[in-house]
């Protein structure tokens, strides 16, 4: 198996290629500024979208807008693009600009031209999607993996090429393992990451798919989904939190109740939040041996 190369291995490198008419050495030809490194005019039919486009839908509306812009203004920013070979080209970055151009009508666009392998392709992209556009939270997790496994970056290099701590670079890649239905409703803003977070702690995938849907049709709170999330961990504690503090009523009768099965006082006491405590009496070492064996028999 040939081994990847790896990255940052500097700008030149990036920008030579033998498969093209073009190095970042080779003086421009007359009449043309086509060359690495530079910014030139280039028709739209020679260019190609990124096939590792990390964003995977465009608003429909955003990019009229832009269009319209592009119409009064023109394109203010230039995509960068790279050399495939002669008078082909792909879109590194920009494709949002671009396909606002092909509304708009032009038939160039400028662009910054490079030249970079596929792996490098697959960082620039990601990296400059994720600076300039904000990217839905799935689509970011898909691109970290991608960068994981098909450029053989640790979690702790990627944390830097993306400047992102690495708690965070692992909390996007966890969403990964939420059903289906609950990514979808990632991508789509209809929970935030807040949320997924605390579905994430919930192993049951059937509650999770239930807790989501409480989710959105009663538009619950981060933080009631996370005290959901954790009474799902800790069952036992659901009825006292459901049914809040019982009355103290309920506590000496509860109290009563302990007394005959040992013997001996008992007492009752809840805070507010529902937690509480049994407090058992004993007059000498002898009816606490008692109580002991009790405990010890049921």
């Amino acid at each position: 198996m040939t081994k990847k190369r790896g990255l940052g291995r500097g700008l030149s490198a990036l920008l030579e290629d033998p498969g093209t008419d073009i190095t970042a050495h080779t003086a421009p030809e007359a009449g043309t500024q086509r060359v690495a490194g530079n910014t030139a005019n280039l028709p739209i039919a020679q260019i190609e979208p990124n096939p590792f486009q990390p964003r995977t839908t465009f608003a429909p509306e955003a990019i009229l807008e832009l269009a319209q812009s592009i119409k009064e203004l023109g394109v203010i920013q230039p995509i960068t693009v790279r050399k495939l070979g002669y008078d082909r080209y792909q879109i590194i970055s920009g494709e949002r600009r671009f396909r606002a151009s092909q509304v708009a009508g032009l038939t160039e666009v400028p662009a910054y031209i490079r030249i970079a392998n596929d792996e490098a392709m697959l960082e620039m992209a990601l990296v400059e999607n994720i600076q300039r556009e904000e990217l839905d939270a799935i689509e970011v997790a898909i691109s970290f993996q991608r960068l994981l496994e098909e450029v053989n970056l640790t979690q702790e290099a990627l944390s830097e090429k993306v400047g992102k701590d690495r708690a965070t670079v692992a909390n996007y890649l966890r969403l990964l393992k939420l059903p289906p239905e609950i990514q979808l409703g990632l991508r789509q803003r209809q929970i935030g990451m807040g949320h997924a977070r605390a579905l994430i702690t919930v192993t049951d995938p059937v509650k999770q798919a239930e807790l989501y849907r409480k989710i959105t049709e009663s538009q619950l709170s981060v933080r009631q989904v996370e005290e959901l999330a954790r009474e799902d961990k800790h069952p036992a504690a659901r009825g006292s939190a459901k049914g809040g503090k019982m009355s103290t009523a309920r506590h000496r009768e509860l109290g009563k109740e302990l007394s005959n099965m040992f013997g001996s006082r008992v007492t009752v006491k809840q805070a507010d939040a529902g937690k509480g405590r049994i407090e058992i009496s004993f007059r000498n070492d002898e009816e606490l041996a008692r109580i002991k064996r009790l405990l010890e028999s049921r």
